[in-house]
């Protein structure tokens, strides 16, 4: 039985005739475990993409940021990493709470290349690795399920050209957004 595909998946796989080569992709990429090489890529990751799902059940999908190794691998199948201010609506956390289940999409544009996985995902005020990231409020723990290298060919390359100014760090305070310092939210 597969771990990745349902009815749907077979139906597409079966029109375009791919099922063959999607078991077999999926036998030999499927983990559930972190490689030494995948520990030393999310880790040198200074940015990647979480989907979750709310209350409702609609997927989201959230652009998270932070310096090189903001990132961590803990054991063999648990990674970590911090939750930062944002703009108070805490959409990503709250729909952890509401359902574990997440989407993490890591990826290198220098040098096309991600990584996919799932997992059951866990947010945490008082966990004692939140002590480790500058102005961090919350720790988000997560249990990867299913780990798989993904096909790069159509990531296109990109460079990174500066680190956002508001990425924490430990030698300067961190600044107001502009958008924080509107009339309409001064007060609040």
């Amino acid at each position: 039985m597969s771990r990745l595909y349902n009815e749907e998946h077979r139906a597409f796989q079966d029109e375009f005739e791919t099922r063959t080569l999607a078991d077999v992709v999926e036998n030999i990429i499927l983990q559930d475990e972190f490689t030494d090489k995948d520990k030393t890529f999310i880790e040198s990751r200074d940015m990647f993409f979480l989907s979750t799902v709310d209350h409702l059940g609609r997927p989201s999908v959230s652009y998270k940021g932070g310096e090189k190794g903001f990132i961590k691998i803990i054991d063999k199948n648990i990674l970590v990493f911090p939750s930062y201010d944002g703009n108070g609506m805490f959409l990503s956390m709250g729909n952890i709470k509401t359902c574990s289940k997440i989407g993490l999409l890591f990826i290198d544009f220098e040098n096309p290349h991600r990584l996919r996985a799932y997992g059951e995902a866990t947010v945490s005020a008082d966990n004692p690795l939140l002590d480790q990231y500058e102005e961090a409020q919350l720790l988000v723990t997560v249990k990867i399920t299913e780990l798989w290298r993904n096909c790069p060919r159509y990531v296109h390359k990109y460079q990174k050209v500066e680190t956002s100014k508001y990425v924490p760090q430990t030698d300067h305070e961190t600044p107001l957004p502009d958008w924080k310092k509107l009339d309409k939210i001064q007060g609040i």
